[in-house]
């Protein structure tokens, strides 16, 4: 009997211990609050009081260089009977910031039709800063006639890019895809030119 007797003063001695630490627990963060706001050491603290003039702020991109701006244009080429154009001519933008500029296209022909959109960057130097994270160049797609589309196009500048390059063009050629072959051109010379020689040139320099 005894020794069950001082086993039942160990367990209610431990259920005390338990519940004092769990209230010691729940007790923890509004003390530490109270801690901090006196000594001014948490800085989410301070931003939560209400100082006149005191707001809270994100944190930086750090990334982005507010010292340079650079000047973004946009082109648009169509090769075909077809609307096609930037919602806007440019914009200014800093390296490392996160830019987004809308494209329109509309399928202006009685026939459905599928098209693709390659790019191309002046100077050249440019394309390896020129990062793309959201681009209706990455597919093809297939417009009913008359079908209006918007895609956006999302871009950060690399900071990296060489200082002397103030003015960036982005170019977008559209073309159909499986369409029929244009015509050959013709040099100011009467030459006809080669159009398989000239789409190999082409792909390659974009």
């Amino acid at each position: 009997m005894q020794i069950k007797r001082e086993n039942f003063r160990m367990v209610g001695k431990l259920g005390v211990i338990v519940l004092g630490m769990f209230c010691f627990g729940y007790a923890l963060v509004p003390i530490y609050k109270a801690i901090c706001e006196m000594t001014g050491i948490n800085v989410l603290a301070l931003g939560d009081r209400q100082i006149p003039g005191a707001t809270p702020k994100l944190p930086a991109n750090t990334q982005v260089d507010l010292t340079r701006t650079i000047t973004v244009e946009f082109d648009a080429n169509s090769r075909g009977p077809w609307h096609f154009k930037p919602a806007q001519s440019s914009l200014q933008v800093h390296p490392g910031e996160l830019t987004t500029v809308m494209y329109e296209f509309q399928n202006v022909q009685n026939r459905t039709m599928s098209a693709q959109a390659i790019p191309s960057y002046a100077p050249a130097q440019a394309g390896a800063h020129f990062n793309k994270l959201e681009c209706f160049c990455f597919s093809q797609y297939t417009l009913a006639p008359g079908e209006k589309k918007q895609w956006p196009v999302a871009f950060v500048i690399d900071p990296k890019l060489s200082k002397d390059v103030s003015t960036i063009t982005l170019s977008y050629t559209f073309f159909e895809v499986g369409g029929k072959t244009p015509a050959a051109p013709q040099a100011s010379n009467g030459v006809v030119l080669n159009v398989a020689t000239i789409a190999p040139q082409q792909a390659a320099g974009i």
